[in-house]
């Protein structure tokens, strides 16, 4: 017997050999360079029980003593549908690596960030600048972020679930950065109503009165539909500015940002909504000529029912107000909503439920949570920090006989696990930012918008300049390094 066991080994040995002997030069390159870029990754990821993956790499290179490649000796319809299997799996692979690890594409859906970055660009996000995070859901179709299209079922499986790690970056977050990241309240949503967020709803239930919101969505899934659970990496993408950094302390004064105390700069395409007393309409093509989009100047002008005269609402930035307040059907002063007096500005302002009397141009002072710093946790400022520590950061918190419990224990003081950022619009009065929702943590983010790559005019057609050719290759961040 052990001379029979010897012979086998002696064949499966030299059946080894012939494989090595059997591959070829440029195979051995291929494998080589693949090697190069894997080792690379598994430093950077500083796991080494990632290196076990190797081998999989030796047998599809070298041994190949899985049959990866069968389909090759096959003829027919097999080998034709499986060469395009085998194509369409290694793109895959790669689209996944490299929009989970490099950068990905995105488009902007909303004029929060107008005139910076307009409805239609498809921006380049760098994911490795800021360091990508690992993905927390591994199992997603790489291509979509939570929803298949069509068949409208999940683009991922929940399980397995891995904790925040984010890779090695070149630096972090500065002011005035606009940043991608997962929407922080987008955790729980209603499928047929996701704009307000599930939170929103909530809220504005309790203010019309029903004293449990949570029972009456589950009860009215005619109206709200499904309630379904995102994780932090699957839920929906913004793109916002980085306003407040980890530490700072921030307030909103007449619409002016203060940072520790100190009023910082705008961007220089900041807009915010104005009230545009008229004597008559104003012509279409005007509004055009100064950048104003069809949406706003269709859906802003409204009869004055208090004077009896026409006017519009809609945003401008500085220099589009100075050319306005120059027509002839202006015939009055232009105002901002919040210096007109006759709007309601506080509604769903964050912290919801709050009674501090915040407003959108009006709030604060507080401080942004920084990782590793210590607050002290007071009744009074609890509504600001309660859902980063309860949430963000997965901790069991409730008030008790006036006292403040976490996971169980009474707490005054908190060290937070995450640093954190307050994001906001250029298009000051038309976008849900930090405002409405609040803080955004770090696991949140996920990269940086480097160049607008393409760029469409919804109101136009393709022969009358649908595609703006002057923003391809336009920088994404025209205000960086002015902060």
């Amino acid at each position: 017997m052990p001379r029979q066991n010897n012979r086998q080994n002696k064949k499966t040995d030299y059946s080894f050999k012939e494989r090595i002997a059997n591959v070829k030069t440029t195979r051995w390159i291929r494998f080589g360079i693949v090697s190069l870029i894997f080792f690379l990754w598994v430093i950077w990821m500083g796991n080494p029980w990632l290196l076990l993956l190797w081998l999989l790499l030796i047998d599809i290179y070298i041994t190949n003593f899985i049959p990866w490649t069968w389909w090759k000796s096959t003829k027919g319809p097999t080998r034709v549908v499986m060469g395009w299997v085998d194509a369409i799996i290694y793109a895959l692979i790669l689209v996944y690596f490299i929009f989970a690890f490099i950068g990905q594409n995105y488009m902007i859906p909303s004029s929060s960030l107008e005139k910076s970055l307009l409805v239609g660009d498809y921006l380049w996000v760098n994911k490795a600048l800021y360091g990508p995070r690992v993905p927390q859901t591994p199992l997603h179709f790489p291509l979509e972020q939570h929803t298949l299209p069509i068949v409208n079922t999940k683009s991922y499986i929940e399980n397995p679930q891995l904790p925040y790690h984010r890779l090695p970056g070149l630096r972090s977050i500065k002011r005035g950065d606009i940043v991608v990241f997962n929407y922080p309240q987008g955790d729980t949503v209603t499928l047929k109503i996701q704009n307000p967020d599930y939170y929103q709803i909530m809220d504005n239930l309790k203010q019309s009165g029903i004293a449990n919101p949570k029972a009456y969505i589950e009860a009215n899934p005619e109206i709200f539909g499904e309630i379904v659970y995102r994780p932090v990496d699957r839920r929906e993408n913004y793109v916002k500015r980085a306003i407040g950094l980890p530490g700072e302390r921030l307030k909103i004064q007449n619409d002016t940002v203060f940072i520790n105390g100190e009023p910082i700069p705008e961007p220089t395409h900041v807009q915010f909504n104005y009230i545009i007393p008229v004597k008559s309409m104003i012509p279409n093509a005007r509004w055009e000529e100064i950048g104003v989009s069809h949406d706003d100047y269709a859906s802003g002008a409204s009869l004055d029912e208090y004077a009896g005269t026409y006017y519009y609402n809609l945003p401008l930035t500085y220099e589009m107000k100075k050319k306005v307040e120059t027509w002839p059907e202006v015939s009055g002063p232009i105002l901002t909503e919040a210096q007109t007096g006759r709007y309601d500005l506080s509604q769903g302002i964050f912290p919801l439920g709050n009674e501090y009397g915040w407003s959108r141009p009006d709030m604060g002072e507080f401080w942004i949570p920084q990782r590793g710093a210590t607050l002290h946790l007071t009744l009074d400022n609890l509504p600001v920090y309660e859902r980063a520590i309860r949430v963000y950061e997965n901790n069991d918190l409730e008030v008790k006989e006036g006292k403040i419990y976490i996971n169980g224990a009474p707490s005054d003081y908190y060290t937070f696990k995450y640093d954190y950022y307050w994001m906001m619009g250029d298009n000051r009065d038309r976008s849900a930012d930090s405002r409405y929702w609040g803080f955004v943590p770090e696991d949140h983010i996920v990269g940086t918008p480097m160049f607008v790559f393409a760029s469409f005019d919804k109101d136009k057609s393709l022969l009358d300049g649908k595609i703006r050719w002057e923003r391809i290759f336009m920088p994404a961040n025209p205000d960086s390094g002015k902060w």
